[in-house]
């Protein structure tokens, strides 16, 4: 069976665990009663602890897991609050003339290559859209400021767990 380094750890921190408590309860056993209480202290120590473990680390590592994607949507919605940020001012630029054609085009792609990420909440998804449509015209700075900043909104509502993240499902 091949294990990862932290899953190899974890066990070996287990078994320690369960023969440290078993050498204590019978060494308990030992005190209070014969070596029949020794023997069923150490086991019974060995097993709840054991088992403890085990069901601990189900829960555990359910928990990161689902930490894992949910972070994996955060990230990818900064991104795309990013990418979209950075198309914005490639449209309307502080100086005229101060974007060049290609870069402009270059961040328009990236944008979309982000927008359309699978791992990326619905309400995100949607928002970037809608900025990305309006920044295409190109015609209006406070329509398309107004665009980037819901988007903005969606992405913080996605970091505070408002939005879900539903893995395998698209975007309707």
């Amino acid at each position: 069976m091949n294990l990862s380094p932290g899953a190899r750890a974890y066990v070996g921190l287990t078994i320690a665990i369960v023969v440290c408590a078993a050498v204590g309860a019978s060494g308990f056993g030992l005190v209070v009663g014969d070596w029949t209480g020794t023997a069923v202290a150490a086991g019974t120590a060995a097993v709840g602890v054991g088992a403890g473990w085990v069901f601990f680390y189900r829960g555990a590592s359910a928990s990161l897991e689902r930490a894992r994607i949910e972070g994996a949507a955060e990230g990818v919605a900064d991104l795309v609050l990013i990418a979209v940020a950075l198309y914005e001012a490639a449209v309307f630029p502080l100086t005229p003339g101060g974007v060049r054609g290609a870069e402009q085009e270059a961040r328009r792609t990236t944008a979309y290559h982000l927008s359309a990420h699978d791992g990326l909440p619905c309400t995100v998804r949607v928002s970037a859209a809608d900025a990305l449509e309006v920044l295409d015209k190109g015609s209006d700075l406070e329509r398309a400021r107004a665009a980037v900043t819901a988007l903005s909104i969606a992405v913080y509502e996605c970091r505070d767990g408002l939005a879900p993240v539903r893995r395998g499902r698209r975007c309707l």
